[in-house]
């Protein structure tokens, strides 16, 4: 018979645990004596189930709700005096967290099943713990093809010390696909340095990039370290590059081509070796041929183009990202709140995120403040139950249906009935293309 592990929370020590329980054969007990030395061992070690020996009605206390609510993963099982129930704020303290209860003296048989039956229950729901999750994590989460496709892409361009363009929609993470390329490259043991380009008003962004020195201007007291300088040895990552002003946009590309910055107000060259990763949500080519941005920058800036997938290309990762975020967010819920319904991931698979992980972010958080249930549901995240939302996917598929006829139609014939030809120009495989093909009934 296998070991199963079990945390015990005693404040009377071991000997205090084997005079409430007795012998807890088959289980590997680890007791300690407080919820902060709980807390460090749990930071190193999974425990599926828990065991609770209140002998004072410490269950009351604000400290072991904060622990409760931030491993509520773990399935608690608490040990009372029978005097204690009485107590209202301990009863809802019981029926919020833990799973079962005993009072004193405890009936082993009954104690023995209650232990058998959580650690059963959690191991139907065993996931990868959230501790192991996180220290072996990279900053990019989910296993949806596009996901793994963008990682394999940043494996290989990390390791090359060259200028990153990251395209994709707001919300979508660029950021942390920057903090990714870093994180991969050689440069990882030196600073990673954002900034917003939209966020800072253009008078000021010269002297926040390259720094100035004593005397610029008005105001400068003192000689200032700018945001690229800063980087030296790291990565400097700019996001809405398509935003920084034209006269800045000079500057940027004099340093990328000679590696040296000249700090407002200053008449010397300072040597600068950092690696320049710009994200985008704009059409740059576009903002090019409208005259907003120097092509010679784009090209210097696009050495390694990568796109970012939006969430509603990637609903595969949503029920990963939905767990990480309770997870992350668990000391904000309601006490009642114990996960997500399926109900509620049905729902987000309909929607199509136009705000993407920004918006999947704010609707989570705000529905476990909110939810009155042990779960959340659709309505709590403010989006439409599945049925309601089938009557409008289907006819949206009806319509997506009626353009990928005609555009296969119209490239097979473009192409000459080419399939190589016509996949290619349509953007999928040859088999995508021969299985859509016959999808749509469309003979070869």
């Amino acid at each position: 018979m296998s070991v199963k592990r079990l945390l015990c929370v005693s404040n009377e020590g071991n000997a205090g645990v084997h005079a409430a329980c007795g012998e807890l054969r088959g289980w590997d007990v680890c007791t300690v004596d407080s919820f902060q030395a709980a807390r460090k061992v749990l930071a190193q070690q999974h425990y599926a189930v828990g065991l609770l020996l209140d002998g004072n009605g410490t269950l009351e206390h604000d400290d072991t709700e904060r622990f409760l609510q931030q491993h509520h993963h773990i399935r608690w099982i608490g040990v009372f005096g029978s005097e204690l129930l009485h107590r209202p704020q301990l009863r809802q303290a019981i029926a919020t967290h833990l799973c079962d209860f005993h009072t004193r003296p405890v009936d082993m048989v009954r104690l023995h099943h209650s232990l058998g039956h959580a650690h059963g229950m959690a191991m139907l729901t065993k996931g990868t713990p959230p501790h192991k999750r996180q220290a072996g994590a990279r900053h990019i989460d989910g296993q949806s093809v596009a996901i793994r496709r963008l990682r394999a892409h940043i494996d290989k361009i990390a390791a090359v010390d060259a200028p990153v363009l990251i395209s994709g929609e707001s919300g979508s993470g660029k950021e942390l696909a920057a903090q990714e390329i870093h994180a991969q490259s050689p440069r990882a043991g030196g600073p990673f340095i954002a900034i917003n380009c939209a966020a800072i008003p253009p008078s000021l962004i010269h002297s926040e990039l390259f720094g100035y020195e004593r005397g610029a201007f008005t105001g400068a007291v003192k000689e200032k370290q700018g945001l690229i300088e800063a980087a030296s040895g790291g990565s400097i990552f700019l996001d809405e590059i398509g935003d920084l002003p034209l006269d800045l946009q000079a500057s940027l590309l004099r340093f990328l081509q000679e590696r040296t910055i000249y700090r407002v107000g200053g008449t010397r060259t300072i040597a600068v070796d950092a690696r320049v990763i710009t994200a985008t949500h704009v059409d740059l080519p576009k903002a090019v041929a409208a005259g907003r941005f120097r092509e010679d920058l784009y090209y210097r800036l696009s050495v390694f183009p990568i796109r970012v997938p939006p969430l509603r290309e990637r609903k595969d990762d949503l029920p990963l990202l939905t767990d990480l975020i309770f997870d992350k967010y668990s000391d904000e819920k309601s006490p009642q709140l114990k996960g997500i319904s399926k109900q509620a991931i049905r729902a987000m698979a309909q929607h199509d995120w136009p705000g993407n992980i920004r918006e999947l972010i704010n609707r989570m958080r705000r529905a476990m403040v909110l939810a009155e249930n042990r779960l959340i549901m659709p309505e709590d995240l403010e989006l439409a139950p599945q049925e309601d939302a089938i009557i409008l996917r289907d006819g949206l598929d009806n319509s997506r249906g009626s353009a990928e006829r005609t555009a296969i139609w119209n490239s097979l014939a473009k192409c000459g009935n080419n399939i190589s030809q016509a996949a290619r120009e349509l953007g999928v495989s040859r088999m995508t293309l021969y299985r859509l093909m016959a999808k749509h009934s469309i003979a070869p």
